[in-house]
């Protein structure tokens, strides 16, 4: 059966295009490419910038928004490395080296002042990017995130969600513990046949599986905090 994310991602694609939005690749270095969703045409609007959480790209997390936001604001929406489209030779996963790139790729843009909107990790890097280029960030919007994974904070959260480490909850491996991933993270999360987890199963280690590189010990405190 043909993956049905793959398949709305299509007509996503295509209805973005409608409200003026278009896909392209930045080089930041050598080996290191941002894949990022951007306004057909630069303007004098403000820019908005959305950071997407682990798991999904860019474009289906904040899809909705950049539909009801993109007549009024300049709106960006980049894919993290190792998520979508954005990709490195580098090993790389700290969030500051994340920032580094996103504020790289949006100086390319030609983008001087911007809003950043992060949810969870990319509330994460959001903070990041204010700490490292506060002349770039002007202002934040940010929700269900902390400004950096401590010990103390890792410890509270996983006791709280019934997990023993980041790398379980964040990387289901069967489409029962996908639901019950979502189901903690999503308020009120719809009925959705069981195949739609396998689908978004499958769509997302596709997506968020360059991450561990052979590695499943991969330390997502570090990651998280530096």
């Amino acid at each position: 059966m043909v993956n049905i994310i793959t398949i709305y991602k299509l007509l996503l694609h295509g209805l973005l295009k409608l409200v003026g939005m278009t896909q392209r690749t930045i080089e930041i270095k050598p080996g290191t490419i941002l894949n990022i969703w951007v306004p057909k045409k630069t303007t004098k609007k403000h820019a908005v910038v959305l950071l997407h959480p682990f798991g999904f790209d860019g474009i289906l997390t904040w899809q909705f928004q950049v539909l009801a936001l993109a007549k009024t604001y300049e709106v960006y929406v980049p894919d993290f490395l190792f998520f979508g489209g954005s990709v490195t030779d580098r090993p790389d996963r700290t969030a500051s080296f994340q920032a580094e790139c996103m504020a790289k790729g949006l100086r390319k843009l030609g983008v001087e002042k911007c809003t950043l909107v992060g949810v969870s990790y990319g509330g994460m890097v959001g903070f990041k990017m204010a700490e490292m280029y506060p002349d770039l960030v002007e202002s934040m919007v940010v929700t269900c995130s902390v400004m950096g994974l401590t010990e103390s904070v890792t410890n509270a959260a996983l006791e709280r969600i019934g997990y023993e480490s980041w790398v379980d909850f964040l990387l289901p491996k069967t489409a029962d513990a996908l639901k019950v991933q979502l189901d903690i993270a999503c308020y009120k999360l719809p009925t959705l046949p069981a195949f739609v987890y396998k689908h978004i199963l499958e769509f997302s280690n596709d997506v968020s599986g360059l991450f561990l590189v052979e590695n499943e010990s991969v330390d997502f405190e570090l990651m998280f905090w530096t």
